[in-house]
C-alpha cells in the first residue's frame, strides 16, 4: 500500500461551472483529502467558485475578458495550441505553493487542459492520470460540444475536430491510465489506450438519498441542460401527457430557465412523481448525472426515447425506471405513478445495485487506480 499521507495529487480540469461545478471532481478531492492525500486542483477561470472545499483550489485567468482577445487566442490556439501550452507553463510557474506533486489527474470533456497535463507529467517525471468525462464523437457532429461554449465554430467543425480530436488522442496513448465515464467510452478509449478502466458518474448520498414526501399535485421534472437533438423526445412528453388528460404538471428546469439551486436539487427531485431523461438514439454512452441522482433518490425514471445503449441498460440493472420509445409504454409508466401517486401521496421506486452508483464507490475506484500508479512509479 502507498504511504497516503505524503501523496500529493494534482488536479487539473476545464472551469467547473454552476449549479454543480463539477461534482465528480469535487467530490473526488474531497474523499481524497479525507483519506489522506494533499490535493491541489487547479483550473481556468471563468466563474467565482461558490461551493465550500476542504482542499486547494487555484483559478487561473486565461482571457482578458474582452472578445477580440478572445477570439484571437481562439484562432491562435488553432494554429499552435496556445491554450493548452500556456495553462501548462502557468501551473508549472505558480508561486507560494508546493510542486512536489507525485501523480497528475486530468479531468475533461474536451482536450484541454490534457497536453498542459501531460507536459508537466513529462517535465516532473510522474505519472499522468485521464479522467474523461465527454468524448467529442458521442454525438453526431459535435453538437454536445459545441453547445457548451464554441457555437461560432459549427461552420468550421470538421477542421475544429480534426485539430482537437488528434490533440486529444496523442495524449491519450501516452497517459499512464485512463477513466471513463460509460462502456461505450471505455470502449473507443482503449483503441489508444488499452489501460483504460470504466468509472461511472454517481451521486452524493449526503444529498441524493430516498425520503418519501408526500406533495398536492404530480410532477414530471426535467431538470438539466437542453440540446436540439432532446427537443424531439419533450415534445413527445408534453403530447402523451395532453392525451391523459389528467392533472399532471411537466417541470422544465435549464440554466437559462427556470433554474434549480444545486443545494436544492434533491429536495426538488424527491417532490416530484417522475424524472425525465431525455436522449437519443443517435448519442453513444451518454450517462447523464440526473439519472444518477434520481436513482439516489429512488424516484421513478422516464428516459425517452431509449438510447438503445448503456443508459437503457443501466436503469433497467438498476430497475430505476423504464427507457422506451413506444407511445403505449410511456402512457402505462405515467398512468402507473400516477395512481401511485394518487394513492400515497408520492413516489418511491424501489432499485436496485443503488449503492454501486454513489459518489463514494467512485472515489473509491479512482483511487485505486491511483495507487496503483503511485506504486508502479516507485518500484
Amino acid at each position: 500500500m502507498i504511504d497516503k499521507p505524503h501523496k500529493n495529487i494534482l488536479i487539473l480540469s476545464d472551469p467547473p461551472s454552476a449549479p454543480g461545478y463539477m461534482p465528480r471532481v469535487r467530490y473526488l478531492c474531497e474523499y481524497l483529502v479525507r483519506n489522506g492525500y494533499q490535493v491541489t486542483w487547479i483550473t481556468e477561470e471563468y466563474q467565482p467558485l461558490l461551493f465550500e472545499h476542504s482542499y486547494s483550489i487555484i483559478s487561473i485567468p486565461m482571457y482578458s475578458g474582452g472578445i477580440v482577445d478572445w477570439a484571437i487566442k481562439t484562432i491562435w490556439t488553432l494554429l499552435t495550441n496556445w491554450h493548452n501550452r500556456a495553462f501548462g507553463y502557468k501551473v508549472l510557474n505558480l508561486k507560494s505553493i508546493n510542486k512536489e506533486w507525485d501523480l497528475v489527474l486530468c479531468s475533461t470533456f474536451s482536450d484541454f487542459p490534457l497536453i498542459a497535463a501531460q507536459q508537466i507529467s513529462e517535465q516532473l517525471n510522474i505519472p499522468l492520470l485521464c479522467d474523461i468525462r465527454d468524448l467529442y464523437e458521442q454525438v453526431d457532429n459535435s453538437q454536445y460540444q459545441y453547445k457548451h461554449k464554441s457555437w461560432w465554430l459549427m461552420p468550421f467543425r470538421k477542421i475544429y475536430n480534426s485539430i482537437h480530436i488528434n490533440q486529444r488522442n496523442k495524449v491519450l496513448r501516452k497517459a499512464d491510465a485512463i477513466t471513463a465515464i460509460s462502456p461505450w467510452h471505455a470502449k473507443f478509449i482503449r483503441q489508444f489506450n488499452p489501460n483504460t478502466h470504466l468509472v461511472y458518474n454517481g451521486f452524493d448520498d449526503k444529498q441524493f438519498y430516498p425520503e418519501d414526501i408526500k406533495t398536492d399535485k404530480f410532477t414530471i421534472t426535467y431538470i438539466g441542460n437542453l440540446y436540439d437533438w432532446q427537443l424531439p423526445a419533450l415534445q413527445r412528453v408534453k403530447q402523451v401527457i395532453k392525451e391523459l388528460n389528467l392533472p399532471i404538471q411537466l417541470d422544465i428546469h435549464h440554466p437559462t430557465h427556470n433554474s434549480i439551486p444545486h443545494d436544492l436539487l434533491g429536495d426538488a427531485i424527491r417532490r416530484s412523481g417522475i424524472m425525465l431523461v431525455l436522449t437519443s438514439p443517435e448519442t453513444h454512452g451518454m450517462l447523464t448525472t440526473k439519472f444518477y441522482e434520481a436513482l439516489g433518490c429512488e424516484k421513478p425514471i422516464l428516459c425517452v426515447p431509449s438510447d438503445n445503449g448503456a443508459l437503457a441498460e443501466l436503469i433497467e440493472h438498476t430497475n430505476a425506471g423504464i427507457a422506451t420509445d413506444d407511445q403505449w409504454q410511456i402512457k402505462t409508466f405515467i398512468i402507473e405513478k400516477y395512481n401511485e401517486w394518487k394513492k400515497s401521496g408520492y413516489t418511491h421506486q424501489k432499485t436496485r445495485y443503488r449503492s454501486d452508483f454513489s459518489r463514494e464507490a467512485q472515489s473509491q475506484q479512482i483511487e485505486d487506480i491511483i495507487q496503483q500508479l503511485l506504486l508502479k512509479h516507485t518500484t
